[in-house]
């Protein structure tokens, strides 16, 4: 199985409450994997599939 790191800061996740995963929202090919610290201080991420960069 794959090791799940943050997009933003790469720490690795382990059923830490508050993290999400989804696909990007340009291109639907990757899927994007967020921390909780990096989501409520919005750092920004990038799409290594499409370069798409969020949050907005």
């Amino acid at each position: 199985m794959k090791e799940e790191k943050c997009i933003s800061c790469n720490i690795r996740i382990l059923n830490q409450k508050g993290t999400v995963k989804f696909r990007c929202p340009q291109c639907g090919q990757f899927d994007i994997i967020r921390c909780p610290s990096c989501r409520k201080s919005a750092i920004k991420y990038k799409c290594p599939n499409c370069s798409f960069v969020g949050p907005n």
